[in-house]
């Protein structure tokens, strides 16, 4: 049977010239043969988005949250397309008579709720800069996006007030005026005027804005609509610049491919707001539903609660970041195991049966239905029992975790890759391809892809597999960094977005990453390391969470430290008679032992299908030497991850500076 490629050329490769790599073939969504699909009509904005779906849907629910009844949680409420509008146009008056015009910056702080929408829509009809600070970067963060993006109004989630107030008094000179979305007590509110800013509850804001009337200015395509700043791995954030175009392309690119594949949304679709609104992902993800009229309910901001707030909302579509889904993988595995030899026995047999079937290409709904029945249908419950398209993003999802939950969540499960620059969803994965697996599918229907290649690190653009760094071109890349010219024309070359990700094509037109640019180091020896993709090889030994590979290039080998998995270590320990909690079963040698056989033992393996199409074997250098075991997990609190738990790197080698000085001075 002939293979679906699902991308098409539309230049030629490039050879190197004039001191730049060879570029390999640019190509384009099959989905997108005519062209590329136009936005809307009269959807020019996001304002327009939003504006016309409450003309079509005045009576649909739009926002909704859980009401609390004697501190119990009950039903979702919600405000209708038309209620949500008339909030919105009061809000849209209050923040003009504050005196901000139009291209004025405001921003917007703490967890999803409805007001946050509101708030971001108000910004949008009055052509006000909508900026996100972030949730989980702490006051340092803050301070540093409200004065660099000069914000003269924002809105904050009432427990985020104090956050604020650290700030005093290097924000005062831009902020003027703050918005509780909630209440306000005495003393916040003298502390503030102390500082000669006004502070306004909700709702006092609200009748701030009755019986105002002010005229929408004009907002163009081009304009900016957000200014969304990336945590970075290194350095201050950055603000990234999304115009009003960058959002309706994504959106008629989007509504393109799910048509394509006929899994359109619509009004009936039901969305659960948890991921952050201040990222690029959930963002764009609102955005969609909204312009189809669906329906939109928010967590109550515990993740020890999400999967209950599943089970009342019922949503159709569920968006995640590899993390949640590995919770969720990981808490089907423990209640399998702990289920006794025949259930467990016969969901195997249920499990393999079905994968087998999606791999001779049956659609999932017709590899098992009767499996899906009896042995997954429990899962398909605990996410709510609606659940048709599970959308990861923002961090690599493992290749085991997707294929388990591709068949036993009854649900597509879908990989995308983007960055907050190309304003999220650039590759996504489709449905009823069980080739894409461990890929993050063929390039959106809205804009077109090529690699350039890496020589340092023997990337090839033009080989037979060809390897190198994803650019993008199209409408849905940013309009710059903000007050950062120079880094700007560090990643904008001719037209293309440099995203310093290293891609592999698949033949099939899906693209696999396997690297990043950046990541790079040299050992003693001469010889490069390309970290990452080393971490995803070692990261598929089950016994560890997580991997942070160092090498120096003072040093000839490598060394990691490890998180364990607690249950796998413990589990090891009772086998070989080891005695001790899990603090003193990661101090303890032969603890250290086992867990480097085991890397030793990946690293040995004669198939290593990671880094390239071909099998390869790991080379001397790219064995690991000696490892640190670390009970707590890498987190945010210590600043070593991005809240996309992203490594960072510079932090965790100080971090972990005496450690490693350690492991290289015991290794030799």
């Amino acid at each position: 049977m002939a293979q679906k490629k699902f991308i098409f050329e539309i230049e030629k490769e490039k050879e190197s010239t004039d001191g730049r790599p060879s570029m390999g073939p640019v190509y384009r969504s099959v989905f997108a043969k005519d062209g590329f699909p136009p936005a809307v009509e009269g959807m020019e904005s996001c304002w327009d988005v939003f504006r016309i779906s409450a003309e079509r849907n005045p009576r649909n629910p739009m926002l909704g949250r859980r009401e609390i009844v004697d501190g119990m949680p009950g039903k979702y409420t919600w405000l209708t397309y038309k209620e949500v509008y008339d909030i919105v146009m009061n809000v849209g008056s209050a923040i003009r008579s504050c005196g901000i015009e139009q291209g004025g910056r405001c921003g917007i702080y703490g967890a999803n709720c409805p007001e946050w929408i509101m708030s971001m829509e108000a910004c949008n009809a009055h052509g006000l800069y909508c900026v996100p600070l972030y949730d989980t970067l702490g006051a340092g963060a803050v301070e540093f996006i409200i004065c660099h993006a000069e914000i003269s109004i924002a809105f904050i989630e009432e427990k985020k007030i104090p956050e604020v107030l650290k700030t005093f008094p290097n924000t005062t000179e831009y902020l003027k005026t703050l918005v509780s979305f909630g209440k306000v007590t005495p003393e916040q509110r003298e502390e503030i005027v102390k500082f000669g800013l006004t502070i306004y509850s909700w709702d006092e804001f609200l009748q701030l804005g009755e019986n105002k009337q002010f005229d929408l200015p004009m907002t163009k395509k081009t304009d900016i609509c957000t200014i969304m700043y990336t945590s970075g791995t290194t350095g201050d954030p950055k603000g990234v610049m999304i115009s009003n175009e960058n959002i309706v392309t994504l959106i008629a690119g989007v509504k393109r491919l799910l048509g394509s594949v006929n899994e359109e949304l619509s009004e009936e679709d039901v969305y659960l707001s948890y991921l952050p609104l201040a990222h690029i992902f959930d963002r764009v993800i609102e955005e969609l539903f909204i312009s189809h009229g669906a329906s939109i309910g928010f967590w109550r901001g515990d993740v020890k609660l999400l999967i209950e707030d599943i089970g009342e909302l019922k949503p159709t579509i569920f968006c995640a970041v590899p993390r949640v889904l590995d919770r969720i993988y990981s808490g089907l595995m423990q209640k399998l195991s702990s289920g006794g030899f025949l259930k467990h026995t016969l969901f195997n047999l249920a499990y393999s049966y079905k994968l087998h079937n999606m791999r001779k290409g049956h659609k999932h709904v017709e590899a098992a239905p009767i499996c899906d029945k009896i042995a997954f249908n429990k899962v398909k419950q605990g996410l709510g029992g609606n659940v048709r398209l599970i959308l990861s993003g923002a961090a690599p999802l493992a290749t085991h975790v997707e294929a388990f939950l591709r068949v036993v969540t009854c649900a597509h499960v879908l990989q995308g890759y983007g960055l907050t620059e190309t304003c999220a969803g650039t590759f996504v994965s489709l449905p009823n391809e069980l080739p894409m697996l461990g890929t993050v599918g063929p390039p959106v229907p809205n804009v077109d892809v090529c690699l350039e290649s890496v020589p340092d690190m023997a990337y090839d653009a033009l080989s037979s597999t060809p390897r190198g760094e994803i650019c993008i071109r199209g409408k849905t890349l940013f309009s710059g960094y903000f007050k950062r010219e120079d880094l700007t024309k560090e990643v904008m070359v001719d037209g293309w977005f440099h995203t310093g990700d290293i891609g592999e094509w698949q033949t099939n037109g899906s693209m696999k990453i396997i690297d990043r640019k950046k990541n790079i180091f040299k050992l003693s020896q001469g010889e490069y390391v390309a970290v990452e993709n080393l971490e995803n090889i070692y990261g598929v030994v089950s016994d560890i969470d997580s991997i942070w590979i160092y090498g120096n290039s003072f040093e000839s080998f490598l060394i990691a430290v490890i998180n364990p998995n607690k249950q796998a270590l413990e589990h090891w320990a009772e086998e070989n008679g080891v005695t001790g909690d899990f603090n003193s079963l990661c101090e303890n040698p032969k603890a250290k032992e086992y867990l480097l056989g085991e890397l030793t033992k990946i690293a040995k393996e004669k198939k290593v299908l990671l880094s390239c199409s071909e099998y390869c074997t790991l080379k001397g250098f790219e064995f690991i030497k000696a490892v640190h075991l670390d009970p707590v997990p890498l987190d945010m609190e210590r600043d070593l991850l991005t809240p996309t738990y992203k490594k960072k790197r510079p932090q965790l080698l100080k971090y972990y500076q005496n450690v490693i000085d350690n492991l290289y001075k015991n290794a030799k």
